[in-house]
């Protein structure tokens, strides 16, 4: 059977090792072509232009409270994930967490390495510390609640900003009415978020006033600078799951509400 027969049929296509190795040196020209362009856009990230910070932020932490530049721990890098998990959440948000399951294992080499890697989330601290120690984290995690932190970078909105349209991922975004930011939050349309948000004990009006993002700021001469932010489909990269799903043979396979808590899937 010839590969465009194989494809007519709804079979995937089969070959010899010979043509599969041709094909693998096509895409390996493509993955390489990538790899240098993905250099090229680190470069430019670190070519951004620093923003100082001078509005006082504080934050609770499992040492107490803290200003942004407590954060960085001694190190003059800080990288933080803003962590789906709002005052009214009963649990952090699923996908937010099976992103997070990638910190535990990176974030003492970042330490190593110059970087303090951390969450920050609106719920106060006793929450996210329960939740914590749930699955099992090690990395730090700070609380925000209180301060204008996660508005002012993108992290949270509010409820006017969420009836209005608020910015988010360097774009506007219409109105809130009936259901939630689809677009933002997933890609399979509303059911996902509907789920998600009733894992957290939420309604999805609630529950996407909280939005996923990182940045990341430096600490130069007792000064913190902001230099960079990502959100939405900037964050695929973090989430360690996708990148070996990527290299599946039936790719993300995604069918809606697929991911859970890691403590939640059937034993």
């Amino acid at each position: 059977m010839s590969t465009t027969e194989a494809k007519n049929t709804g079979k995937h296509a089969t070959g010899t090792r010979e043509e599969w190795l041709k094909a693998r040196l096509e895409l390996l020209k493509a993955e390489k072509e990538l790899t240098r362009r993905s250099d090229e856009l680190a470069q430019q990230r670190q070519e951004l232009p620093w923003v100082r910070i001078d509005k006082d932020y504080e934050f609770e932490t499992d040492k107490g409270k803290a200003s942004l530049a407590d954060l960085f721990d001694g190190r003059s890098q800080l990288l933080i994930y803003h962590f789906m998990f709002g005052p009214d959440y009963k649990a952090g948000c699923p996908a937010c967490s099976s992103i997070a399951d990638g910190f535990n294992g990176v974030y003492v080499h970042l330490a190593n390495h110059d970087v303090t890697l951390m969450a920050v989330s609106r719920a106060p601290l006793p929450k996210l510390q329960a939740y914590k120690e749930r699955l099992g984290w090690g990395f730090p995690w700070a609380s925000s609640f209180g301060s204008d932190f996660n508005y002012d970078f993108n992290g949270s909105l509010t409820e006017e900003e969420q009836r209005e349209g608020a910015e988010y991922n360097y774009r506007r975004e219409k109105p809130f009415k009936v259901v939630g930011i689809a677009d933002s939050l997933s890609k399979q349309g509303e059911e996902p978020v509907e789920q998600n948000a009733g894992t957290t004990g939420t309604d999805v009006a609630t529950y996407t006033r909280e939005r996923p993002g990182i940045s990341a700021f430096v600490l130069e001469d007792g000064i913190v600078y902001h230099t960079y932010s990502g959100y939405s489909r900037g964050l695929d990269a973090l989430w360690s799951a996708y990148q070996w799903l990527d290299r599946t043979p039936k790719g993300r396979n995604e069918q809606g509400f697929w991911w859970r808590r890691h403590d939640e899937y059937d034993k």
